[in-house]
């Protein structure tokens, strides 16, 4: 049971605030829709009044920082039970939501802004590439009968759905509006409870050729040599040279250096090795990358060492550019990975656009 709420204004001797109901939950949904962070900081609105596949309309649908969904319903003249069996039904819908059905919802109604620049507007950081992993469930009412909450507690606690109640008192002072939140369970035991749960996310679809490539540059790689002998490298660490096995002769990869932009398109020609083995052309002679002229000071580091070595793989450079022309745009990819698939369609899309690659 939440704990039940007062407000006295002070001055002289003190004075309760009578609460009353809000004059229309249309009034309520509205401000919802206007600052989320009424309801939690945490979340970015993506569509309101949202049909569903059932002819049914979810009153909110937002999303937090992790691309997991919340679905909000206000309980308007429903019973409780009503509303409760409602918000369930809504999860069987929701939890299907590809990443194209979200981001379709979001630029339906919001046109004029891309989901990825809304949600680095919200975040302040790219799209997650998996959404839907998981989803909250929150009923917004003034009060709910016991035998709902106990219905609320019992799915959470017992079950892991991750469903909670919020209430907002509505207070009046003359001219003076004022609301006032409560959350039936904690927020962050429910959370908890869910993690319990299978997550499943929710990916753009790979067109089988594309990929992202993070190139961190420094002591044992600069883009300068990367540019001139055609390659993209990572190393010093398995996790940091072993994402780079994925990419394939015939591949398109995306160069993107952390904290500046895309720098580079190009196809790979062959599979990843480790420095050693890797060879280019200076004045028309064949040597290994670290007999050639190089900017890196320590490329050769660890070169005896499998587990800690670079590892190069050889690209056919489409165009490339200098880090002070790095493209970037709010909402676009970026991952810590060193190459990882690039489904996102906005950064295809912009990157397409910036490169003249056409279609």
């Amino acid at each position: 049971m939440p704990l039940k709420l007062g407000v006295w204004k002070l001055g002289g001797e003190p004075t309760p605030v009578s609460f009353s109901p809000i004059d229309s939950e249309d009034r309520l949904e509205e401000a919802l829709y206007q600052d989320i962070s009424i309801l939690d900081s945490g979340l970015m609105v993506v569509g309101r009044q949202v049909g569903t596949a059932h002819g049914t309309r979810v009153d909110l649908l937002a999303m937090n920082s992790e691309g997991d969904l919340a679905v909000i319903e206000l309980k308007r003249d429903r019973t409780p039970r009503e509303v409760v069996a409602q918000v369930l039904d809504y999860a069987s819908w929701v939890e299907n939501l590809s990443y194209d059905q979200i981001t379709e919802i979001h630029q339906d109604q919001n046109p004029d802004l891309h989901f990825e620049e809304a949600f680095a507007d919200a975040f302040d950081a790219p799209v997650p590439e998996a959404l839907n992993e998981s989803h909250d469930l929150i009923v917004v009412a003034a009060e709910l009968d016991p035998s709902t909450e106990r219905i609320i507690d019992y799915l959470s606690s017992s079950h892991g759905v991750p469903i909670n109640a919020v209430f907002f008192r509505h207070f009046r002072d003359n001219d003076e509006e004022y609301l006032a939140r409560s959350w039936l369970t904690d927020p962050k035991n429910v959370e908890v409870s869910a993690e319990s749960q299978p997550r499943r996310g929710k990916k753009e679809p790979w067109n089988e050729q594309d990929f992202y490539v993070s190139f961190g540059v420094g002591e044992h790689r600069t883009w300068e040599d990367a540019r001139r002998y055609g390659f993209v490298s990572g190393g010093q660490g398995r996790w940091y040279s072993q994402t780079l096995e994925q990419l394939f002769p015939g591949a398109r990869v995306f160069v993107h250096i952390p904290g500046e932009g895309y720098v580079g398109v190009g196809t790979v020609e062959e599979e990843a090795v480790p420095v050693k083995e890797f060879t280019v052309s200076v004045d028309g002679k064949t040597r290994t990358v670290l007999e050639a002229p190089l900017k890196a000071p320590s490329m050769g580091e660890n070169a005896g060492d499998p587990e800690k070595s670079e590892y190069l793989v050889r690209v056919d450079w489409t165009e490339t550019r200098s880090r002070e022309d790095a493209i970037w745009e709010k909402g676009m990819f970026a991952n810590q990975n060193t190459a990882c698939k690039l489904r996102n369609r906005f950064t295809l899309d912009r990157l397409t656009s910036h490169f003249g690659l056409g279609e």
